[in-house]
């Protein structure tokens, strides 16, 4: 059999460590034949490959980013729901003349959706959630989301000094534009004392007491992390400065802001990425394998399997209110923003 491999939408750590999974399985224990597929789907579109043997996959485990590229260009979402059927069957056109039994296509929501227009279109796919978000539907967890969560949590770990020090509120954002995970994840990790999140929405005056009562008993500085989706009343301006403007402008605490942004989602990814990513290629090869197309692996209750993307196309896995780390935060006195 021969494969090909793309990986598309924003970058994340453990997406060569992914590659690598499905590249060595499937040429070692298959016997398959692998192309990578150069800067998304727009590279099948154009042919645009490069040969991957064993060697090649060699060194890239703990690479971040992507030695295939990326690109979030839309183009086959485009032409798949395009009604000229010669776009549909360009598409066709360009798999088949790369001689391809399967196609693997590491993404996120945007890209299992494609993925599902493709093998609605006839190709054999094979879909792997990748996002910092961890918000791809019918998986528990995606690879990216570890090492965001770890970069995320050491940021907030030291503006406790800091804060401490100047006896300061401070603010932190952090990436999510739908799903609040990673600022809940190392909300919690990092100690944060209030921590807002795009699902749950906030009453300003719920963040302003919260802050008050810290100080009055003694606790002489706040840590907020706050998501980047979060609905706020000027839509360009940064979540982060609206807050810290809002805190100190209500309160008379002094407070400063802080945006980690992309650096959450570049380096080298976590031990846990690197073998959550080689254990999804491995059992992405194993479908291919097996002929099991239109399908997404997944992470369930800790195991590897995988779920028809059908199911999966267009859904967001978000935070609710009964999420375990929400529930707790709340017995522990932690403010997510409501009452």
């Amino acid at each position: 059999m021969k494969i090909g491999i793309l990986s598309s939408g924003g970058d994340c750590p453990g997406i060569n460590a992914t590659i690598r999974g499905v590249g060595k399985t499937a040429i070692n224990h298959y016997g398959m034949e692998v192309i990578g597929i150069l800067n998304g789907f727009s590279g099948l579109l154009y042919k645009d490959v490069i040969e991957l043997t064993d060697p090649s996959l060699s060194g890239i485990l703990n690479l971040g980013g992507t030695i295939l590229g990326t690109t979030r260009e839309k183009v086959f979402r485009k032409m798949i729901t395009s009604p000229d059927e010669k776009d549909r069957e360009q598409i066709k056109k360009c798999y088949h003349e790369l001689n391809l039994d399967g196609l693997v296509c590491i993404g996120g929501n945007g890209t299992q959706l494609t993925t599902w227009m493709l093998s609605q279109l006839g190709l054999n796919v094979v879909g792997i959630p990748k996002t910092i978000d961890n918000d791809v539907y019918g998986t528990d967890v995606t690879f990216g989301f570890d090492s965001a969560v770890n970069i995320a949590t050491e940021a907030i770990d030291r503006l406790h000094s800091t804060a401490s020090a100047h006896r300061r509120v401070m603010v932190i954002e952090l990436m999510g534009h739908h799903a609040g995970w990673i600022t809940l994840f190392a909300g919690m990790a990092g100690g944060a004392d209030i921590i807002l999140l795009p699902e749950l929405g906030y009453d300003m005056e719920v963040i302003l007491e919260k802050i008050k009562k810290r100080m009055e008993v003694g606790k002489a500085y706040s840590i907020v992390a706050v998501a980047e989706g979060i609905k706020i009343p000027k839509r360009k301006e940064r979540p982060a400065i609206y807050f810290a403007r809002e805190i100190e402008k209500q309160t008379g605490f002094e407070t400063r802001e802080t945006v980690l942004g992309y650096i959450q989602r570049g380096g080298s990814p976590s031990p846990y990425d690197r073998n959550l990513g080689t254990l999804f290629g491995g059992h992405a090869a194993q479908l291919i394998h097996e002929k099991k197309f239109g399908r997404m692996v997944a992470n369930i209750r800790n195991e590897i399997t995988d779920v028809p993307l059908k199911e999966v196309a267009g859904k967001l896995r978000l935070v609710t209110p009964d999420t375990p780390l929400v529930v707790q935060g709340k017995k522990m006195g932690i403010s997510f923003g409501v009452r």
